[in-house]
C-alpha cells in the first residue's frame, strides 16, 4: 500500500488535503426494531453547501445543482443553477452554462449565461459567448466570443406588443381598369 520513494526527500513536511466536508443524513423513516435506535443527526459545515466534482469525473448529460458547484472534471452538456459555478484549472467543460455566478480557471467550451458575475482567471480559455452583470477577465485568460454586460434593457414582450395598436397599411390606389359596355350604335 505504501510505496518508498529512493531519493525523495523527506525532510519538507507533508501537504494534506483540505478536509472534505462533513457530510449531513437524513433522518431515517425506517421503523426501528429491537434496541436499535436512530443515530443523532450530525451537523453539517458550512462548506457542506459546496459540491465538487474532481478530476477523475467525467459527466455527459445535464447537471443541476444548489448552493456551490466546484468542477475540476470533464462535463459534455448543460449546466443549470441559481448557485455559483468555480471551474478548476483541470476542469475541460463543453457545455452551455446558466447560473448565477460563474469563476473560471480552466477550459470552457459553450456560452456562459450568469444572472451576476462571470470572472477568468489568468489560467481560463473560453471560447463561446458571455451574458453577465459584470465581467472580470484577468491579463493571460484567453476569451474568444462576444459579451454582452451589464442590465440590457428589455424590449416590449409580446403581450405589451399586442396591446399597441397595430400600424394602419398605406392604401394606394390602383389605375382604374376600363369598364366593360356596349357602344352605342352597334348590333349585338
Amino acid at each position: 500500500m505504501f510505496k518508498k520513494v529512493i531519493g525523495h526527500d523527506n525532510s519538507e513536511p507533508a501537504r494534506s488535503a483540505p478536509p472534505l466536508p462533513e457530510i449531513r443524513h437524513p433522518e431515517s423513516t425506517l421503523p426501528t426494531y429491537g434496541s436499535q435506535q436512530p443515530a443523532a443527526p450530525t451537523r453539517t459545515a458550512p462548506a457542506a453547501n459546496r459540491n465538487i466534482l474532481s478530476t477523475d469525473v467525467e459527466i455527459k448529460g445535464t447537471v443541476k445543482f444548489t448552493n456551490d458547484l466546484v468542477v475540476d472534471g470533464k462535463i459534455e452538456g448543460e449546466i443549470n443553477s441559481d448557485g455559483n459555478l468555480t471551474v478548476g484549472e483541470n476542469a475541460r467543460i463543453k457545455a452551455e452554462i446558466k447560473t448565477a455566478s460563474v469563476i473560471v480557471y480552466g477550459k470552457v467550451h459553450g456560452n456562459l449565461t450568469a444572472t451576476d458575475r462571470v470572472e477568468l482567471k489568468a489560467s481560463a480559455e473560453v471560447v463561446g459567448d458571455i451574458k453577465a452583470k459584470t465581467l472580470s477577465i484577468e491579463a493571460g485568460a484567453i476569451f474568444v466570443g462576444k459579451s454582452t454586460v451589464g442590465t440590457p434593457v428589455q424590449a416590449p414582450t409580446q403581450a405589451t406588443a399586442a396591446a399597441q395598436p397595430a400600424p394602419k397599411p398605406a392604401t394606394t390606389t390602383a389605375p382604374e381598369t376600363p369598364k366593360q359596355g356596349t357602344l352605342a350604335g352597334t348590333v349585338s
